[in-house]
């Protein structure tokens, strides 16, 4: 029809031009729409205010917003009709603030807005969460006396909930004198989106107890709701009503009974509920490969990919992003590899979503070289890419890489979010980096994030692992907002510092302002009784945890009570005690029990804890070297020699020892016998000069931390050169005279580096902070915080 009256420059009545203008709107075929819109301007109608409303309408569904604006902005005369269809071009196109600035603008004219034009900005408004204009719309309706409205109340409820006001979206959805199936959908919907899950089943029982017939969108909502929130009974509860009520075979609501049960971690029922479907599009096979993903069982994810593709279901980003962190997860580097062909293939490589998750796959798997790749050459780069490829340096220890790529973001003119700086914090803590520390935080407050209780809780984190406590606590009691991991962050902080005290006190202050500990905070403080040698204290608070409070405790606090018993030297307490428990240790407890026996030398107690550790986990380097330190101690090297020659045999390498000390905001990164770093002969020579100053206040290296087979001289030169006295040497020659040093190391601190470093922080008059891989080390004066019980 458009092409005849082209070819004919045939004139017609003003119904043929809406008629064709409609439908080219309905197929979207913008093309043909600008042909009949030359029409109308040939047949002189386009200053007709129905036909232009229209064509409007026609370019805004076709996506093209700019020719809408220049139809609109032509017209002689404008209704409120035209307002409403520019508007909803707006909104539609995901230009949320120019469609607000579009109604203000309608209202200054003098024309009063209709309630499909309410109906569209209040949407706007939820979903941009821009409250404060919501809140003059919901005045201004009550003004035009829309408030009674069905569709205009249900809306204004939704606009609430979505901006997270739910006490106030529930006052509103109280007093409403008309509801409908869609005003409780939209209530329920609103609790689950805000994590209310309970208050959506409770809403939901009430809307049964009314007598009002529950819709697919209900369910749809509610299932979500027990998924969230792992209510499984009462998802089975709705799965009952569901079939009940008719909606059992419906794809949509049994897609989403696939992911609640999946969600739940009742993956045999969800893979049931799939195997029984008669029709499986690709939204089912992503919520099942994702139920297992989501549980742990990415090899079992895998496997139902390759089903996915013999039964010639094609993937979307969606199904390779899920696949893409599973691989991740299991640093499955091949499969990873095939995943990233596939995506090839199908021609997603430029989707931002799967982009970013071959970027995050790619470092999970220790890749960060191939991963850079990937995201420098992205077309298209927002936060979360950046943040991924952040996180990727900070999760494999190249955290320099972290700080110089966020300091490019920030460049770039990207602004860091909160997930931004929650890795780069957890970055710095991770080496002790207090001066970078500092400077996020100011970058932090800058962007108003100081008080966003996450970014807060990795504040006080991050200043307790640089071991500075009482900014950590200023912090912790400055907060507007507090939750249990805040108390957890703080307890945890002074238990890694030796503040054993400090840490049971703020536990009691915890349960006084009515918080509960959960099994987290137990394990904090059950660290910081061992760490700071309360047993006593310790035994009762476990008796207590047990017997007077109900918690059933994990692995996770078994090891704590070895721990606890093992730093005492109570090593058969501690071995009588793992005999005794009623689940399986693990190798974190046998672990736990052979480094008590190091610390106390006591072999045949480290020789069992060794062989209990060999048969849960055979391939751990750090197992061999502290029997080999036990079998060293006692003078027995031909033991040593044996573990030496079986961890070559099994292809066991030790890890090596690496050290980080920040100077003027630079972070300098040490491994034990390194001669790389530009300083290394200021170093060594410095280190010289420090052996002979030791040696005279007494210092005498305790040569059986040296495994090696080789001659007493050669262990001593190789205890020298332990990545945190080759830190420490670097730290004097680089700071000023009674500049503290602050270190943080990969491993536990040796004995002879802890005696070494204690010796050192008396003659040079400096204070020394180390961070080992257990806990702080704070030399002052020749003493450390740890009393030696450590």
């Amino acid at each position: 029809m458009v092409k005849l009256m082209v070819q004919q420059t045939t004139k017609a009545p003003i119904r043929d031009y809406v008629c064709l203008v409609k439908g080219c709107a309905r197929r979207k075929a913008l093309a043909e729409g600008k042909q009949v819109h030359a029409l109308i301007i040939h047949s002189k109608l386009d200053s007709n205010i129905f036909l232009a409303n229209n064509l409007i309408d026609m370019y805004s569904k076709c996506g093209s917003v700019s020719d809408a604006h220049k139809v609109f902005s032509a017209m002689p005369q404008r209704n409120v009709f035209s307002w409403t269809a520019i508007i909803s071009g707006y909104a539609d196109s995901g230009q949320g603030v120019e469609a607000i600035n579009l109604f203000q603008q309608m209202q200054e004219t003098g024309i009063p807005p209709d309630k499909v034009a309410f109906v569209v900005v209040l949407k706007v408004c939820a979903r941009i969460t821009a409250l404060e204009q919501g809140k003059q719309l919901h005045s201004d309706i009550i003004k035009s006396s829309f408030e009674s409205d069905l569709i205009v109340a249900n809306t204004l409820v939704d606009m609430y909930a979505k901006c997270g006001c739910t006490e106030d979206a529930r006052e509103l959805f109280n007093n409403m004198k008309e509801r409908d199936v869609v005003s409780w959908n939209v209530m329920i919907a609103g609790y689950a989106q805000n994590g209310l899950g309970k208050e959506a089943l409770a809403l939901y029982e009430q809307m049964q107890r009314e007598g009002v017939q529950p819709s697919r969108v209900t369910f749809v909502v509610l299932l979500k709701a027990c998924a969230s929130i792992a209510a499984l009974e009462q998802g089975k509860q709705l799965h009952s009503d569901i079939i009940k009520r008719g909606f059992g075979l419906d794809v949509i609501v049994r897609s989403t009974l696939v992911d609640m049960y999946a969600k739940c971690g009742c993956l045999e029922d969800a893979r049931e509920l799939f195997n029984n479907m008669s029709e499986r599009n690709v939204v089912l096979w992503t919520l099942m490969i994702a139920g297992y993903a989501q549980n742990g069982l990415c090899k079992e994810a895998l496997a139902l990919y390759e089903q996915m593709q013999q039964e010639a279901v094609l993937p979307n980003n969606v199904t390779f992003a899920v696949l893409l962190k599973a691989c991740a997860s299991i640093a499955a580097l091949e499969q990873g590899k095939q995943l990233h062909l596939h995506i090839i293939k199908r021609g997603f490589e430029s989707d931002v979503i799967v982009r970013s998750t071959l970027v995050d796959m790619y470092a999970k798997c220790g890749c960060t070289k191939y991963a850079r790749e990937l995201f420098n050459n992205m077309s298209e780069r927002d936060v979360v890419s950046w943040n991924v490829m952040i996180a990727g340096y900070a999760q494999n220890g190249l955290v320099k890489e972290a700080l110089a790529l966020h300091e490019q973001m920030k460049q770039e003119g990207v602004q860091p979010d909160d997930v931004t700086f929650v890795v780069l914090l957890k970055a710095c803590a991770s080496i002790a980096a207090l001066e970078q520390g500092k400077q996020l935080r100011s970058d932090i407050i800058k962007r108003g994030l100081e008080w966003d209780l996450i970014v807060a809780n990795t504040l006080v984190d991050m200043y307790s692992k640089c071991g500075c406590t009482v900014d950590a606590r200023e912090l912790f009691n400055n907060m507007i907002e507090r939750d249990v991991v805040s108390w957890n962050v703080m307890i945890a902080g002074y238990a890694q510092n030796g503040l054993g005290k400090e840490a049971l006190a703020l536990y009691e202050q915890m349960k006084q302002e009515g918080l509960q500990p959960n099994n987290v905070t137990y394990i904090c403080v059950l660290s910081a009784c061992s760490h700071s040698g309360l047993i006593d204290k310790g035994l009762h608070l476990f008796d207590s945890m047990c017997k007077d409070l109900g918690v059933t405790p994990t692995l996770e606090h078994y090891a704590c009570m070895v721990d606890l018993l093992g730093r005492a030297g109570c090593l058969a307490d501690a071995e009588d005690f793992i005999i005794r428990l009623p689940i399986q240790p693990d190798s974190v407890i046998w672990r736990t029990l052979l480094g008590a026996a190091r610390n106390y030398g006591h072999v045949e107690i480290g020789r069992r804890a060794f062989d209990c550790v060999m048969k849960l986990e055979p391939e751990n380097a750090s197992d061999y070297v502290l029997l080999s330190n036990i079998y060293a101690a006692a003078g027995r090297m031909d033991e040593v020699a044996k573990i030496r020659k079986e961890m070559k045999d099994i292809g066991v390498k030790k890890v090596p020892g690496c050290s980080w000390i920040e100077v003027d905001k630079q972070v300098h990164t040490f491994v034990g016998g390194d001669a790389s770093h530009p300083q290394s002969k200021k170093i060594f020579a410095e280190l010289d000069r420090l052996v002979g100053l030791m040696k005279e206040a007494g210092y005498t290296p305790d040569l059986s931390f040296v495994l090696d087979d080789m001659e007493d001289e050669e262990k001593e030169i190789a205890l020298c050169k332990h990545s945190e006295k080759l830190a420490i040497a670097f730290g004097l020659i680089s700071t000023p005279s009674g500049t503290p040093i602050r270190i943080k190391k990969n491993l536990h601190m040796c004995g002879d580096c802890h005696n070494a470093t204690k010796i050192i922080s008396k003659i040079m008059g400096r204070d020394i902070s180390v961070m080992d891989a257990n806990r702080f080390h704070h030399f002052k004066n020749g003493v450390c915080s740890c009393g030696d019980y450590w």
